[in-house]
């Protein structure tokens, strides 16, 4: 099992997929490490080599923010709007949809279960 940015990324699938299961690398990241390390796409994890490995952590540690990197600066990114008091600060702030979403219904996601009010049945 190769470890890659502090995640074990699956020996049976394609590097292409396995690459994905890394946060902060979706397929055209992939796409573009792939080339970057020149592996074609058809080759396994199992079948990789350890400079191969080597080649890939390297290029990903280089040129990408990824895993713990990326987590922390969204959060920071997050924490600054609601520091702010920005209208998407607010929303993020109250646990409400940030990106225009309606509210008076749907929206469970992001508001949780609903909650009965009394003497709301008519």
């Amino acid at each position: 099992m190769a470890r890659i940015a502090g995640v074990n990324i699956p020996t049976n699938k394609r590097v292409l997929i396995a690459l994905q299961y890394i946060h902060g690398i979706g397929s055209s990241k992939a796409k573009e490490i792939m080339e970057k390390v020149s592996l074609p796409e058809s080759r396994r994890v199992s079948q990789l080599t350890d400079q191969e490995v080597l080649q890939l952590r390297e290029v990903i540690d280089r040129d990408y923010i990824v895993e713990g990197d990326l987590r922390r600066e969204v959060a920071m990114n997050i924490k600054r709007l609601m520091d702010l008091g920005c209208y998407r600060g607010l929303r993020h702030r109250r646990g409400l949809p940030v990106r225009g979403q309606r509210t008076h219904t749907n929206a469970r996601t992001r508001k949780g279960p609903a909650k009965p009010i009394a003497g709301k049945k008519k």
